[in-house]
């Protein structure tokens, strides 16, 4: 039977965790609020430039990059995002697990001689996928790439996926990642880097401009090369931001499990050490009471 210091000293530390994992809970959410506001700062640059492809494709040219050619599949990388830090939930895992299930789908659409190149965003991600590779699937890990990466880096990184495709080093890339809705719902999501896919191209135009004719100064195929690597930059931008707004989300969810529990616990000590203190103090006036009555 647990004594009342015993007890008053795990009140005292369940109260204390629930201090942590409140403040815990406040900064996710202002780390959430911030990535929302660089999502609404990035997206009116995004839709720019789905904007221009859109009205380039309208114009019916013949548009050749080599980051939409598609080949034979043999090689596939996966760029897949997790988190820098624990704390928050089952986050990492059911990214991991999609990214296994994905691997399986490809084994079977384009055979067992199908290899696998990871490229895992985050340190809990890196030590989760480091336990399968081997065999069919090798793990590179890019030195600065993680969750809480700065835009140069995405750069750099989308720069040297873009050259593991051009060169045949890979013949897809497609990137693993939760896509941000609120704070309650985060969605799986695989997302095609390259070959770029012609369904994720072309903003959508209003009757009045689909109805334009322009005139493309330098031609439009050279328009379309130079906006079309800005396009991919801009959904690798994209992605690395939801990746961040998502983490924290989880983080959040998590936090307030924790505070949940933590609030039940401590009324349930409370309620436990209060009746052993009443215990305790009726003990104490029996004995009074009973040495009185044997003077």
């Amino acid at each position: 039977m647990s004594t009342l210091r015993e007890l008053k000293t795990r009140i005292g530390s369940v109260s204390s965790s629930e201090k942590i994992t409140g403040a815990m809970k406040m900064i996710s959410s202002a780390k959430v609020h911030k990535s929302e506001r660089d999502l609404r700062r990035l997206l009116p640059f995004k839709n720019q430039i789905k904007s221009i492809m859109g009205h380039l494709l309208a114009a019916d040219g013949d548009y050749t990059s080599p980051l939409t050619e598609e080949r034979e599949v043999s090689k596939v990388g996966i760029v897949v995002f997790g988190s820098d830090d624990g704390l928050c939930g089952a986050y990492n895992v059911n990214i991991f697990k999609q990214m296994l299930v994905i691997m399986n789908n490809y084994r079977e659409q384009y055979g067992d001689s199908t290899s696998f190149t990871v490229f895992p965003v985050g340190k809990k991600m890196l030590k989760a996928v480091k336990k399968i590779d081997g065999g069919f699937i090798s793990v590179k890990s890019v030195k600065g790439v993680d969750s809480k990466m700065t835009g140069d880096k995405v750069t750099e990184f989308t720069e040297e996926l873009k050259h593991a495709f051009i060169s045949g080093e890979l013949d897809k890339v497609v990137v693993v990642y939760m896509n941000f809705k609120s704070i309650s719902r985060q969605i799986l999501t695989e997302e095609q880097l390259f070959p770029v896919e012609a369904s994720a191209l072309g903003g959508e135009l209003d009757a009045k401009s689909a109805n334009k004719l322009y005139i493309f100064e330098p031609d439009g195929n050279r328009i379309f090369n130079e906006v079309l690597p800005m396009f991919v930059l801009s959904t690798m931008q994209e992605i690395t931001i939801e990746n961040r707004a998502s983490e924290q989300a989880a983080r959040i969810m998590a936090m307030q499990s924790a505070n949940d529990n933590a609030k039940k616990l401590l009324e349930s000590l409370r309620l436990e050490y209060n009746k052993l203190r009443q215990q305790s103090i009726t003990t104490e006036l029996l004995d009074i009471l009973g040495g009185q009555v044997e003077k």
